[in-house]
């Protein structure tokens, strides 16, 4: 007979133990997550400016880098770990414009497993800054490469080569601003001492008579005008990595606020003595406290920021003038718009290791009540003017700790022209009519200001 088949043994309670210990160990081999992956580029992105370049590499993670300089020709080198070439990196190849004032080209490739190489060829000698950036709004993590000239650009340099700037700038011109109104006739010496002596209502005094061959008419002393030309700083809000607020069609705060900051100055250098310095006339981001550093380099007279910015409604409407506040925000409004515009520096991308920490607070310090006076003047001029073509969210010049109008020696304002949240408003914003509209008030308002407050010599040294 054939034997039956035989069948397990029991099982004993330390066997049944070792069959749970491996088969544990089985499942976990199993489960056990792989290990981690390259990191993945999302996005990259090429800043052009005078002022530098910038390259942004978007990313989903914290990348580790190296780089170093070789000259003759001029290349700046950077390995990337934990990183594999893919079809968006190899896109900022084509990303680089001709006209891009320091990269010639960029060269893109898998230096070895898991690092990834770029060379960039340079137009010249430059000064690399290369820092990462914490996920922020819609941004994931950022990998930022700052090209900046050996020679940092001088606005002042920038304003001589467009023939805006003469040597002996900031001096005085001994020439009266515009010709003395000319005198009525009078018959002559003693009748125009008695008509000046009715205009005044007062009596006659008791002159001793004139000497021979001296005239009644005591020499009028000269016209203390002083003629210089003013500068002013226009400051376009955003602007590159920092699209500012968006409307509901898509339309970017950073594109309309700048295409009203070039038609103000085109509407201000028609003005007689005056000149304009933009902050940023171009696609590219500045830090808050260089747009303020820009504007005292230049010694300018007025610093005038342009905005149009979201709130948190879409209902929210009108225009409206800000100037510092060191006492607190004059409305929950101005506090909130405040703290917004203050967060550019984050969204834009400021290296922390280069940035001065202290600047903020030492400009605040030194912020005065004569600024913030004259800035309230400023401010009411302009806002008088914008008044006339659109609606006014607050019928009074408000103030908040805005950063960018901390200059300590001159009259700044920040202008809302109005909120791209609100769709009516942002069809208005998009309007070329419209925003000519907006710099022709502008416009009114700081001749208004100059017309009450006539510019002094200038003394300070920057």
């Amino acid at each position: 007979m054939p034997r039956p088949p035989l069948l397990p043994a029991p099982l004993t309670s330390s066997s049944r133990r070792t069959l749970l210990k491996a088969g544990g160990t089985l499942l976990l081999s199993v489960v056990a997550p792989l290990p981690a992956g390259a990191a993945q580029i999302l996005a990259v992105r090429v800043w052009p400016a005078d002022d530098y370049t910038r390259v942004t590499l978007e990313n989903d993670s914290d990348l580790k880098t190296e780089h170093f300089l070789v000259p003759d020709p001029p290349r700046l080198v950077v390995d990337i770990d934990g990183l594999d070439l893919n079809s968006t990196l190899k896109s900022l190849v084509a990303k680089v414009e001709p006209n891009d004032p320091y990269i010639k080209q960029v060269r893109v490739g898998q230096n070895r497993p898991k690092v990834v190489r770029l060379v960039f060829d340079l137009k010249e000698e430059i000064k690399p800054q290369v820092f990462t950036l914490a996920p922020v709004g819609t941004y994931k993590h950022r990998l930022i490469f700052d090209l900046y000239p050996v020679r940092e650009a001088d606005p002042i340099a920038a304003l001589i080569e467009k023939g805006e700037w003469s040597p002996g700038d900031g001096t005085p011109t001994a020439v009266p601003a515009q010709p003395a109104p000319a005198q009525p006739p009078v018959p002559d010496p003693v009748g125009r001492i008695e008509a000046e002596i009715a205009a005044l209502g007062g009596t006659p005094q008791v002159a001793p008579p004139p000497a021979p061959g001296k005239s009644l008419i005591k020499p009028k002393p000269p016209v203390n005008n002083v003629v210089r030309m003013v500068t002013i700083a226009l400051d376009p809000g955003h602007g590159g990595e920092d699209p500012g607020a968006i409307g509901a069609t898509g339309s970017r705060e950073k594109d309309i606020v700048l295409a009203v900051a070039k038609r103000l100055k085109t509407k201000l250098e028609a003005l007689p003595n005056t000149r304009v310095m933009l902050t940023r006339d171009g696609d590219y981001f500045v830090p808050l406290g260089t747009r303020v550093e820009k504007a005292r380099k230049v010694q300018a007279d007025l610093f005038v920021s342009i905005h149009a910015d979201a709130f948190t409604v879409p209902t929210a409407r009108g225009s409206s003038v800000f100037v510092l506040s060191e006492k607190g925000a004059t409305s929950t409004a101005a506090r909130w718009l405040a703290n917004d515009q203050n967060k550019a520096d984050m969204i834009g991308g400021v290296n922390l290791g280069k940035h001065d920490k202290q600047l903020a607070s030492v400009l605040f310090d030194l912020s005065t009540t004569a600024q913030i006076n004259d800035s309230l003047k400023l401010g009411k001029a302009v806002l008088g003017e914008i008044g006339g073509i659109n609606r006014l969210h607050k019928a009074a010049v408000e103030q908040a700790g805005f950063a960018v109008l901390k200059a300590p020696d001159i009259p700044s304002i920040l202008v809302e022209t109005a909120f791209i949240s609100n769709p009516e408003e942002e069809a208005k914003l998009k309007d070329d009519g419209y925003q000519d509209q907006l710099a022709n008030a502008i416009a009114k308002g700081i001749k208004r200001y100059f017309s009450a407050n006539p510019p002094m010599a200038k003394s300070r040294a920057l």
